[in-house]
């Protein structure tokens, strides 16, 4: 590590993010050994105004990237391109993190970089904050990731189904990050999927820190997340998805672990786009439901048979309409069970 570099690089993708980007920089700015760097994408608000305000007060700590807008995925390219830090995080505006397990995971990742042994990966935990719920689902990982030690995929166990690696979960080795490649696709929403998968094939090492570090805020009526904006933006979410699989077709991995567990990854995501596409109704939504499952039968018969005939491949492609409302029940169950309903 040169002795310039920051333990951690904050990215902060920012659109029209002034009514809570403060929040987000409040729980980061000052952490010693973090640079923050909030990327404007094109705000047309006082983001850029309230960024540069912390840029001026925390000189050398906070950097304000001004862009054209292009949305999450160019704002988190341009983020990774301007990092310094030896590991970096994404958080975004409506987000923030907890002040002491952030500290936690950065005694962490200084003793790695200090004995010369830095990991791939940090996993740690994140909170659902609900808006209006005042119990909280955490998401971690005990079961699926020894907690506290240096792993390799092969020391990893089954993942339960709420356990997939969300971003908000992982802290890479920036290192990582450009090895893989990573150039997430612009005007596209979703494309943190792509964030937590693409890279995984790049990981070798990684380190499971129990702690609660990231409060993920959902709840807001225009967030990408809510179900009737997804409907409305199902064409991002197939294209992610479409990107999703093809990684898979061309990227092999020897580990099996791994390999399990990013099976484990395109199941639940090809799951949710086929119950999106069920929920919107029209047969021209019900057709494409159909095309999706077809492009990846062709294209990879192997990939295919694992998705298509895992639980929850079966469960979202019950046929007729009362297999339908069966298919959207259970993801109803699902929802709920995992909190983010």
């Amino acid at each position: 590590m040169s002795p310039a570099s920051p333990v951690l690089s904050v990215v902060v993708p920012a659109y029209n993010a002034e009514p809570y980007l403060a929040r987000a920089l409040d729980s980061v700015v000052g952490a010693d050994g973090v640079e923050v760097l909030v990327v404007d994408d094109g705000s047309t608000d006082g983001t850029a105004a309230l960024a540069r305000r912390y840029e001026t007060a925390h000189p050398g700590v906070v950097r304000l990237i001004s862009k054209p807008n292009g949305g999450h995925g160019s704002a988190i390219n341009a983020g990774l391109a301007a990092a310094r830090g030896e590991y970096l995080k994404v958080v975004d505006a409506d987000d923030w993190l907890d002040r002491g397990a952030l500290e936690s995971v950065l005694a962490t990742l200084r003793g790695f970089l200090a004995a010369g042994r830095p990991v791939d990966l940090l996993v740690s935990n994140f909170v659902y904050e609900k808006v209006g719920k005042r119990t909280k689902t955490v998401v971690r990982y005990q079961g699926a990731l020894p907690a506290g030690r240096v792993l390799g995929w092969g020391q990893t166990r089954r993942f339960g189904k709420r356990q997939y690696l969300m971003m908000h979960a992982l802290t890479y080795r920036t290192a990582v990050l450009r090895a893989a490649g990573l150039v997430l696709p612009e005007h596209t929403f979703y494309v943190d999927n792509l964030y937590a998968l693409v890279p995984l094939a790049h990981v070798s090492t990684l380190y499971y820190l129990d702690v609660d570090l990231y409060r993920y805020f959902i709840g807001r009526s225009d967030q990408s997340v809510q179900e009737a904006v997804m409907i409305r933006r199902i064409d991002q979410q197939l294209r992610v998805n479409r990107l999703m699989l093809d990684h898979l077709s061309r990227v092999r991995v020897a580990d099996r672990r791994l390999r399990a567990y990013r099976l484990h990854y395109v199941e639940i995501i090809c799951a949710v786009s086929s119950i999106l596409l069920i929920r919107a109704g029209t047969r021209a939504h019900l057709a494409e439901k159909d095309r999706l499952w077809s492009e990846l039968h062709a294209q990879d018969p192997w990939l295919y048979r694992k998705v298509r005939w895992s639980v929850l491949g079966q469960i979202s492609n019950l046929p007729g309409p009362a297999g339908r409302r069966v298919s959207v029940l259970a993801y109803r169950v699902a929802q709920r069970a995992i909190g983010f309903s």
